[in-house]
């Protein structure tokens, strides 16, 4: 008997579907049942996309509807075989697909090197990368942006007519708390893998681990086609199994405070009309 693959639902490009993930926050959640949920979640960026070498398609080409090059589909195709190693033969396996055409795609590779052929895929929103705004501007503006946003921070900075990675964070937790209706279901798969976007993937080892903003400026997203593997430990906890790279160490809280005490020290000089509390 052949194996089968279990999908319904918005079409990917390989023309099997998917469907729409169930409604479904520690890793302790009072209505979730600690024995159900996946022995390892592996999160996965998608693979080179033709913006990576070409910024200004941005400006012509929608966000969602940008392909991966040939290198992509390789790397995409190499993390299939390496996923396949993180399997064990009894596992059934479960995807969270991003609906950006390059993370579609990127399953669609990846799948296709996959030993097992019975897996469930859903299509999943709540993934999809953060926006910027539908078409870029011009280069001279996008630069400001990318400038602000650098001394802002990449948490809070709203992009112009799109979303900080606040926002992202915000929908994200929905998509957790989702996530942990869905482990009631007495038959959750034993591996769960979101094949998403690199700060995707950051915000949500953030929001998993409860770790601080000032830990997630201070990190990298992962490289084209990496996955990181979160393994269930036998206190029934979650583990990473490698730290994400940091491209900077990050603040020091007590530096904050020397900053945020000096500058409340400048405000009690100020003269008594402009020392007006305007917040």
């Amino acid at each position: 008997m052949p194996t089968r693959v279990v999908q319904r639902g918005f079409p990917l490009p390989n023309k099997l579907h998917c469907r729409r993930a169930p409604w479904g926050n520690s890793p302790f959640s009072s209505t979730t049942s600690i024995w159900q949920r996946p022995r390892k979640i592996i999160l996965l960026r998608h693979g080179e996309s033709v913006a990576n070498l070409d910024k200004s398609i941005h400006r012509v080409v929608p966000d969602h509807k940008i392909r991966l090059t040939k290198k992509g589909v390789e790397q995409a195709r190499e993390a299939g075989k390496r996923l396949q190693q993180e399997i064990l033969p009894t596992d059934k396996l479960q995807f969270y697909v991003s609906p950006y055409l390059r993370t579609r795609q990127t399953f669609k590779e990846l799948s296709s090197t996959l030993s097992t052929k019975e897996y469930i895929v859903y299509e999943e929103p709540r993934l999809r990368e953060q926006d910027w705004g539908n078409f870029q501007a011009p280069p001279e503006i996008m630069k400001k942006i990318c400038e602000e946003r650098e001394k802002y921070g990449h948490f809070y900075y709203r992009i112009p007519n799109g979303e900080s990675g606040a926002d992202v964070y915000d929908r994200l937790s929905t998509f957790i708390e989702s996530l942990h209706r869905a482990f009631d279901k007495p038959d959750f798969p034993s591996v769960l893998v979101l094949v998403t976007h690199g700060l995707m993937a950051r915000l949500f080892v953030m929001r998993w681990f409860r770790t601080s903003v000032e830990e997630f400026e201070s990190q990298d997203n992962l490289r084209h086609c990496e996955f990181i593997v979160m393994e269930k430990t036998p206190d029934e906890r979650y583990k990473l199994n490698a730290t994400l790279r940091k491209w900077k160490e990050p603040d020091v809280y007590e530096e904050l405070m020397v900053r945020t005490d000096a500058a409340a020290q400048e405000v009690e000089n100020l003269p008594p009309k402009l020392n007006e509390n305007s917040a």
